[in-house]
Order: C-alpha cells, then structure tokens, then sequence
C-alpha cells in the first residue's frame, strides 16, 4: 500500500457521501479547520484521523493512500436533468463515474475489450448523424435488438446508475478524449433505459468537443435518438398500419421503444396528423403511460461484463476482491453493475490463483 495521503481522494470519497465539507466534519467529529487542510493538502492526517474519516464515508482506510483517480468534470459530462440537480448530486455522480473509470482501467490492464468506434459528428444534423451511425456500424433499417451489446461492441463502456434521486438520470463522458462511458439508470423501465442509452451516444456522436448540457445539445440528442432507434423511412412505411392504439401497442414492441416515444416519432415525421397525435396523447395519458410502460421488455444486460465475471470466477475472484485491489467499498462496485450483471460478491473457498495473463479478446454479439 502507498504510504503518502491522497488529498484528492478524500474529496472524491466525501462528494461521493453527498457531504459538505462542514458536513464532514461534524460526521467525523473533526474541526472543520482540519477537513480543509486535509484536502487542501496542507496537513497530512494522522492514522487515527483517517480511521475517523474512513468511518464517516465508508471508504476503506487503503483507499485514501491510493494514486490520483482520474475525475470527470461537470463540464464534459452530459446529464440530462443538469438545472434540476442539486451541487451534492452532481458531484456525488461525478464521483461514482472516477471510480467507474478507475473500475474500467482495472478491466483493461486485464481484458482485451473492444477498441472505441464511435464517429465524430459534431455539427451535422441529428437525424442525419443517426442514419450514418447506422450506416457505419452495418445496421440497416432494422430494430435494435439490445443496444447494450452493440455499444459495448463499439467501445464504450456502460455502467450502472444508483442514485436515491429521479434528477441523476443518465450522463455520458469521453475519458482522456479517448474512451466513451455511458451511465445508466437501470431502475427505470427497458424502454427508458434504451431511449436514454441513444441519447447519450447523441450526445457522445454530436458534442464530443463542447458542453453537452442545454436545451438545444438535449433536443438534438433527443432527435438523434428518435432517429437511431426508428428511422424516418421504417417509420414512413407504417403509414398505413398504425391507426389505432393497438396498432402502436403492437409496433412498440417490435421497435423495443415507449408507446409515447412511438407516437411522437410517427407525428414528426408525418405519419400521424396533429389530431391522431393529440389524441392518442391523450388515450396514453388516461392509461397512465406517461409514468408507467406496460408489457415492458426485458431489461438489456452487459455481454462484456458478464464474459468477464464468467472468467474472472473460474479464478475464484469476486467483487470483493476486484473492491480490494481498487480500494473501494464493493457497495460502489455492486451499483455500477447492478441491473447489468449478476456477479458474486466473492468466495467463499477460494482456488490457487492462476498465473496473471491478459485474457483473450471479448468477442460480442450484436
């Protein structure tokens, strides 16, 4: 273990905490005076004291002497509800993205995952950005069948999202410019979840360079994501059979999206006129599916990290010990994958280890 403080990682662990500096503090029995010494790297914390502080944040004492943990920052980070989030909930999921990159660079020194694919399209209309990815990535007109696997298939790394908050959505960053993260809130309805995934390709496709945060970045990554998961000419040919409610209950599910999303897509791109539009609104919203999404598909789940955990089992390593050797509570690793993968959370009877090798590559299924 290092044997030096990292300032840095205080600050990390206390907004992951949600806690003020004061708040800290007090939850540590501390002078406020020494928390910002500490982090401020003017005092180095006794032993003692970072017991203190490792109980009030529930982060291991290891963690605190670790190297500098690369952090995302608000600005290049992409959340959809960003006026409505509080200081604390920003910071606390900019926080959970540090450890998922740490998490991320633990899986590749060990996995040849897939190198990143995504175009760069910033400045080029939405919709026409959606049928190039298409395009590029050989998907035709057809319905996406899991949009987890075949962002993973390009590189991108997605990860779980457990806030207690309905602010904390979903958000996407590019790590050193280099590798793409989508987040996730996996405890909202498969549909959702799809619709933000493609949202956050928008924004990782439209606005690699700039501040994805805004009225006009979030409307065009809506559109993007419209467009990917039902193209304008798919749409266009349902002209004449999508005239009921039961005509868009039954095609929702072949195009795996919201019945809402469905309608609003057939409306803009002229299939449904503004009376039909209003009025199916208006059905849906009686029923109640504006919050609720009836016969929902099944919920899309990880390929690359269940390969993983398939092989890193039959070395007899669990989430414990992935936590360990990152230093982290295995609580943050479990809400990364949570609705992704099942893992286990360790050993009970653990095997000889192995001899360290990089695994082959993970090969995905689209």
């Amino acid at each position: 273990m290092d044997s030096i403080f990292n300032p840095s990682r205080l600050v990390l662990a206390r907004q992951r905490a949600k806690l003020s500096k004061q708040g800290l503090a007090k939850k540590a029995g501390l002078a406020l005076k020494s928390v910002l010494h500490y982090e401020n790297g003017e005092r180095v914390p006794a032993p003692t004291i970072v017991g203190q502080l490792s109980a009030a944040l529930g982060f291991p004492t290891e963690f605190f002497y670790g190297p500098d943990i690369e952090s995302l920052s608000a600005f290049n980070a992409s959340f959809r509800s960003f006026s409505r989030m509080t200081s604390a909930q920003r910071d606390s999921a900019l926080a959970a993205g540090g450890i998922a990159y740490a998490f991320a660079v633990w899986l590749e020194e060990r996995f040849n995952l897939p190198k990143t694919a995504v175009p760069d399209l910033e400045g080029v209309d939405p919709e026409a950005a959606a049928e190039l990815v298409r395009a590029e990535w050989g998907l035709g007109l057809l319905p996406i069948k899991n949009l987890v696997h075949l962002l993973e298939s390009r590189g991108i790394r997605v990860f779980s999202l457990v806030e207690d908050s309905r602010e904390v959505n979903a958000f996407s960053s590019w790590r050193n410019g280099e590798v793409p993260f989508i987040f996730l809130n996996t405890l909202k309805s498969s549909e959702s979840s799809r619709f933000d995934a493609a949202h956050e390709l928008g924004h990782l496709v439209l606005h690699r360079h700039g501040d994805p945060k805004g009225k006009e970045v979030e409307a065009q990554a809506n559109q993007f994501a419209s467009a990917l998961l039902m193209p304008r000419a798919e749409m266009l040919a349902l002209a004449s059979r999508c005239r009921t409610l039961t005509d868009v209950m039954n095609l929702k599910k072949r195009w795996n999206v919201s019945a809402m999303a469905l309608v609003y897509r057939l409306h803009k791109v002229g299939v449904l006129s503004e009376w039909l539009y209003r009025s199916m609104c208006i059905e849906l919203s009686g029923k109640g599916m504006r919050m609720h999404e009836p016969e929902s598909a099944e919920r899309e789940t990880s390929q690359v990290l269940k390969k993983v955990f398939n092989s890193l089992r039959g070395e007899s390593k669990g989430l414990k010990e992935i936590a360990k050797d990152l230093r982290v509570p295995t609580d943050e690793l479990h809400k990364l994958l949570f609705g992704l993968t099942n893992v286990a959370l360790g050993n009970d009877n653990p095997k000889p280890a192995r001899s360290a090798v990089r695994r082959g590559h993970l090969t995905l299924v689209n």
